[in-house]
């Protein structure tokens, strides 16, 4: 019975005629891999390729924003980045720049400035183990030291690198972080947390324990930095110590911390919603 087009299967002759074409296109690659040593190369340059790409995806894939953080990096890896903005005492913008300057950064791959640019494509990070006064958002009044807090490190980070040490997203989908940073002139690296609890400008913060400061022992440091502060009356703590001798009529106020101002501020709106609902 002769083959036609809407046969299930082709005559065993052509078969044999496929066949023998596939096989003298594969044999010099055969002959090839069978000469001793030749199969190396291939499976070398093929793990290559897969390390490669493996690294590229663990350490060198840029990170646009929050979301895109992936939970295994919690408590295990860090951000390396440059900071675009500064919202207020304590939380910025990081635009992440894996690799730094030896992936490129700074001299082959630029930082955008312009805002439209970088919208959607920087991490909002949330300073770990400090709480700086709070500013006048949302038509509420701001706590004393609250812009001096924002000046600080505005000067301290803002279009610097950084390197945020990730524990978890908070509930407005920032980063907690503990943030170090390099200066001039000695380029220590310095703990971002601690520079503002030196300077006053920050407390240790109250909600929380244990992940908010990078672990128990960071959580020690900072709250001795904190008492050390106040007893200098250095930034915020200065309100308690009142003028002195020089500035009698300046009265020594007890301080409201942030997250004391956060609960009574909390409080009130929801007894005007209970009032005018």
């Amino acid at each position: 019975m002769p083959w036609s087009s809407g046969s299930s299967s082709a005559p065993s002759g052509d078969k044999d005629d496929i066949k023998s074409k596939l096989s003298s296109w594969t044999k010099p690659i055969r002959d090839h891999l069978s000469e001793g040593g030749n199969w190396i190369a291939p499976v070398i340059a093929a793990g290559a390729t897969v390390g490669l790409w493996s690294f590229y995806k663990t350490y060198l894939r840029r990170i646009p924003n929050s979301a895109h953080v992936p939970p295994r990096y919690f408590h295990r890896r860090s951000l390396f980045g440059k900071v675009t903005s500064v919202g207020d005492g304590d939380g910025f913008h990081l635009y992440h720049t894996p690799g730094g300057r030896l992936a490129g950064w700074g001299w082959l791959r630029t930082v955008p400035k312009l805002k439209k640019e970088l919208k959607g494509q920087t991490i909002p990070i949330r300073i770990a183990g400090v709480d700086a006064p709070e500013g006048g958002h949302f038509g509420r009044t701001a706590q004393p030291f609250a812009a001096e807090a924002q000046k600080f490190l505005d000067s301290h980070i803002l279009h610097r690198r950084v390197r945020a040490y990730v524990w978890r997203r908070d509930q407005y989908d920032r980063i907690v972080a503990t943030v170090y940073v390099r200066r001039p002139p000695f380029f220590q690296r310095k703990d971002v947390s601690m520079e503002l609890l030196k300077q006053g400008f920050a407390t240790t913060y109250e909600a929380k324990t244990g992940a908010e400061f990078g672990g128990p022992s960071k959580e020690i440091e900072y709250k001795v930095a904190e008492e050390v502060a106040r007893q200098k009356g250095k930034g915020m703590w200065s309100l308690e110590k009142g003028g002195g001798f020089f500035h009698p009529s300046k009265k020594a106020r007890a301080i409201e911390s942030p997250m004391a101002y956060k609960r009574r501020v909390k409080l009130a709106e929801e007894q005007q919603r209970k009032l005018n609902p």
